[in-house]
């Protein structure tokens, strides 16, 4: 099937659904200048950073504990590449759907918020923020527009501890009370499923669309390259996704 019979079988989905839930990665941001981490213009494309390592293990929580200015350095390198970015035409898109269904969440991987930005209220940052930092040591949290000025490593301002990102980083546990936001709207139930902009690499990323699956509800992913999910979803739009909800808001009647 073309693009275009794909876009009106997804745009008779989203005419008919009533309760929507998006999945999204980094891919949804790439039209607003962020890079993703891997995968198609992914910042780590390589193997391994410039450090010899993988970003996995630069980012985890074992290498934060043990070497801070290594996690610290790709931190910072990523909050850089995010900096003064803005919510683009698929945010909107999705904050847009919340307002005129009965129910939406959103699901998302990225610590960018530029979900909330674009207006979007149900909002499920599994990953939490970049934004945030908390001391290891006092556990007192604050909250930075940027990284600019801030040593790095950072040390806490009030007891000199060590500073991190109120983000998970790899190998570290997930919030529960977000990992049971989400087993309840899954309970609750939704009419579509979207996966937008994800490799969806790690199962409870991919899990909704498993569950979509399960459920007999249908699903769609947007993503010009192939994802753990590409097999599972009943429809694939191989483009990114500003392209991809344009098409579906002039195909909605969306103007403006």
């Amino acid at each position: 099937m073309s693009i275009e019979s794909d876009l009106d079988r997804v745009a008779e989905l989203c005419r008919a659904a009533r309760r929507i839930l998006f999945v999204t990665g980094a891919g949804i941001s790439a039209d607003s200048g962020l890079p993703t981490y891997r995968g198609i213009g992914g910042l780590y494309d390589d193997a391994h950073t410039e450090d010899g390592i993988p970003i996995e293990v630069a980012l985890s929580g074992q290498m934060m504990a043990r070497r801070p200015d290594i996690t610290w350095k790709h931190l910072a390198e990523i909050e850089a590449n995010c900096r003064g970015a803005g919510p683009n035409g698929a945010h909107r898109a999705i904050a847009r759907f919340e307002r005129e269904k009965d129910k939406v969440l959103v699901f998302t991987q990225n610590v960018d918020g530029l979900h909330r930005a674009a207006g979007s209220e149900q909002v499920l940052e599994i990953h939490g923020t970049l934004h945030r930092l908390r001391c290891i040591d006092c556990v007192r949290s604050r909250t930075v527009e940027d990284y600019r000025g801030l040593e790095i490593p950072p040390a806490c301002p009030h007891c000199g501890g060590n500073l991190r990102p109120d983000a998970v980083l790899f190998g570290e546990e997930l919030p529960e009370q977000g990992l049971r936001r989400l087993e309840a709207a899954l309970a609750d139930g939704f009419d579509l499923v979207f996966s937008i902009g994800t490799t969806s690499v790690f199962p409870y990323v991919a899990a909704p669309v498993w569950w979509a699956q399960r459920m007999g509800w249908p699903s769609v992913e947007i993503n010009p390259g192939d994802s753990e999910v590409s097999a599972l979803v009943d429809v694939r739009l191989q483009i990114g996704a500003v392209d991809a909800f344009a098409g579906l808001g002039r195909r909605l009647g969306w103007s403006g």
